[in-house]
């Protein structure tokens, strides 16, 4: 049991409850500060013009609503801006999305009915949660439409993702025997105005992200490995000159990943104690870059990944209303908390970071199944006979689409603002767009890192060099390899890619190399 309030939610604990499904409760304390804070907003509001209580919404604000309308003024912003589109959001991402948007609540500045949050804590807990749109949010008022569908189920009407499933809310409700939302002062407007649609999404992206980032770099020594590479190119002596984080991080992860490893060379055995007289040499004296090159290209890769970590940390445990209901200095203060340009452009950032891991992972992967270029594999790693069958050949394709796909897809959303809302939102962020975009090019990149295990695989047996890996490399080996094993006859390959990816998105990476390599050497790299 997760309890939240009085502390920030880390991504550690985000995961938990949204990716493990961990249990989760609300402590006393913040139970008691969101209480008071709706009570101050009731006695505030008495007597006073205040946005959104007793006027209309964005450009319909000069309009004020008589005392009696005021929650059918809730009713409707939810209704009337309930216009989704598309798909919807997976399950996972509305889970994500709900947690979002409970944790800003909790912070006591909603000046929401503590109704609300028994009720979104009681979903949570339950694996029900409002089936949300992908289209319709500019990430400007916040999400307004997806937190619009939020707010919709809430209220008992709409559907809800339940027990993998698209179900009506009422049928939710009478199931798990929960009585849907009643307004009582500005719950619509509380649910509407933030940013926790993108956030949810991008907190997903980031954990995801992280998962690829170990993935590569672990794939990048297993084909170091299998060609035999010289290991000094990610030694501490060449990357501490290079003064960027990131690049001595992915560099000292290869250095303790490669520990035991019975296949990478040293280069003053091969080249320096010893006399090279030949005037052509046949192994090369400098890899190709895409095995060189791995801390300089991952490096950045790894700081956008944990600058992206810490902006939507401090997203998820912002408050992202408007107005901001402040019991503590007893006043209402408007603004745009609700704006998502910090998670809008560090969406557009990790994604344009994560194509160019995929960029790698696939250079990598060509190179393996070009023989001009290894010299020390057949053609596509074609372990059957030559002509007649095809090897690893037909695999490259999706993993080439997805790629060009990705490098398409990272062109920014950050910067395509449109005017819309009469003129009201005249500049915006489109927040949920780019998370969900950063979403799509990151799902891509575990299809190709898949084909690229699944290569790294066929090489490694066909060289016999399981029993020659360092442990951590032979412990992802046997993992994918019972999943993706070695073939020598032609078969359809699209059942055991799948399986690759879903291994790759859903295990703990990172927990078990920790228990491979020390928690020390691991700690380094998740630091």
């Amino acid at each position: 049991m997760i309890s939240l309030g009085g502390k920030t939610l880390d991504l550690a604990a985000f995961e938990q409850i949204v990716l493990q499904h961990e249990r989760m409760d609300i402590t006393p304390e913040t139970l008691a500060d969101v209480e008071d804070c709706f009570d101050f907003l009731k006695k505030f509001s008495g007597d006073k013009l205040i946005y959104g209580i007793n006027t209309g919404f964005g450009p319909m604000a000069q309009y004020r609503i008589n005392d009696e309308d005021r929650v059918a003024l809730q009713y409707n912003l939810i209704r009337s801006h309930s216009s989704g589109m598309g798909a919807l959001l997976t399950e996972q991402q509305c889970r994500a999305t709900l947690l979002a948007r409970l944790n800003t609540m909790l912070l006591g500045y909603s000046g929401i009915h503590i109704n609300l949050i028994n009720l979104m804590t009681a979903l949570l807990n339950a694996g029900a949660y409002p089936a949300i749109y992908t289209h319709g949010g500019v990430g400007a008022s916040g999400d307004l439409v997806q937190l619009a569908h939020l707010a919709l189920g809430l209220i008992g009407e709409g559907n809800f993702w339940y027990q993998g499933a698209v179900v009506p809310a009422k049928k939710v409700f009478e199931s798990l025997n929960l009585k849907p939302l009643d307004i009582h002062i500005r719950e619509g407007l509380g649910l509407l105005n933030g940013t926790s649609a993108m956030t949810g999404i991008g907190a997903i992206n980031v954990l995801h992200a992280r998962k690829l980032m170990t993935g590569q770099i672990l794939f990048s020594l297993m084909v170091n490995e299998i060609m035999e590479a010289y290991d000094d190119h990610f030694s501490e002596e060449l990357n501490s000159v290079k003064r960027h984080p990131g690049q001595q991080m992915v560099a000292m992860a290869m250095r303790a990943i490669s520990k035991k490893s019975g296949l990478l060379r040293k280069r003053h055995e091969h080249l320096y104690d010893k006399k090279v007289t030949e005037e052509v040499l046949e192994d090369k004296v400098q890899e190709y870059y895409s095995l060189r090159c791995v801390p300089q290209i991952l490096g950045p890769v790894y700081d956008t990944i944990e600058h992206t970590a810490r902006v939507i940390t401090d997203e998820l445990n912002s408050v992202n209303d408007n107005p901001i209901i402040d019991r503590k200095h007893q006043n209402i203060f408007h603004g745009g908390n609700f704006h998502g340009d910090y998670v809008a452009l560090e969406m557009d950032k990790l994604k344009i970071a994560v194509t160019k891991l995929s960029m790698l992972a696939e250079r990598q992967l060509n190179f393996l199944l070009n023989h001009h270029l290894n010299k020390k594999l057949p053609p596509f790693i074609n372990m059957g006979r030559l002509g007649l069958n095809f090897g690893i050949q037909g695999m490259q394709y999706p993993a080439v689409s997805n790629v060009a796909e990705n490098q398409t897809l990272s062109n920014p959303m950050y910067i395509h603002s449109i005017s819309n809302n009469n003129d009201n939102q005249d500049i915006v962020s489109m927040g949920c767009n780019a998370a969900q975009m950063c979403a799509r090019v990151i799902e891509n990149s575990f299809e190709v890192l898949s084909v690229h295990a699944t290569a790294i695989i066929q090489a490694i047996t066909l060289k016999g060099y399981q029993d020659r890996l360092s442990p951590a490399t032979k412990w992802m080996f046997d993992h994918i390899s019972a999943l993706s094993p070695a073939f020598t006859e032609d078969e359809p390959s699209s059942e055991r890619l799948y399986k690759v990816k879903q291994w790759l998105m859903e295990t703990e990476v990172g927990a078990n190399m920790k228990n491979l390599l020390g928690f020390d050497s691991w700690q380094l790299i998740q630091s």
